[in-house]
């Protein structure tokens, strides 16, 4: 590595070489200060919070037996309804809050198309939990 001389031969030519010596004391010490500092930093303040014990207040809301039999004739609750009665009632418990949950039993034998009429039915009224009860016994 050549810097110049002193001698009046060699003019002032720029030097084409970084000096790597003052970067790596550099990265050295930054090396140490970090090696020094990381345990300080892992040690946390040990404080006692204080505990609550309470659960949300959930309001359960009800359950509709909506039953049809095989004729096609509808049950709300256990209690026989026609079509603009049942229709009536959705959009009465649609407006309820929490909504309730629409649990609906058909006949085996029942068309599809009556168990539809009245999905569609809960639907339009703003109903949406609806659920299928089978019975597991007479699967065989």
């Amino acid at each position: 590595m050549a810097f110049g001389g002193f001698g009046k031969g060699s003019g002032q030519q720029p030097v084409a070489e970084i000096n790597m010596i003052p970067l790596i004391d550099v990265m050295l010490v930054l090396l140490v200060i970090f090696i020094v500092t990381a345990p300080l930093l892992t040690h946390a303040v040990k404080i006692e919070l204080p505990h609550a014990s309470s659960a949300p207040a959930v309001t359960k809301p009800e359950n509709i037996q909506l039953a049809i039999d095989a004729q096609g004739r509808v049950f709300w609750n256990g209690q026989a309804v026609g079509e603009a009665d049942w229709r009536t009632r959705m959009n009465e418990a649609a407006a309820q809050t929490p909504q309730p949950e629409i649990h609906l039993r058909a006949d085996g034998e029942l068309a599809y198309k009556h168990v539809a009429q009245i999905m569609s039915d809960a639907a339009r009224a703003g109903l949406t939990k609806i659920g299928f009860v089978t019975d597991p016994r007479d699967a065989q």
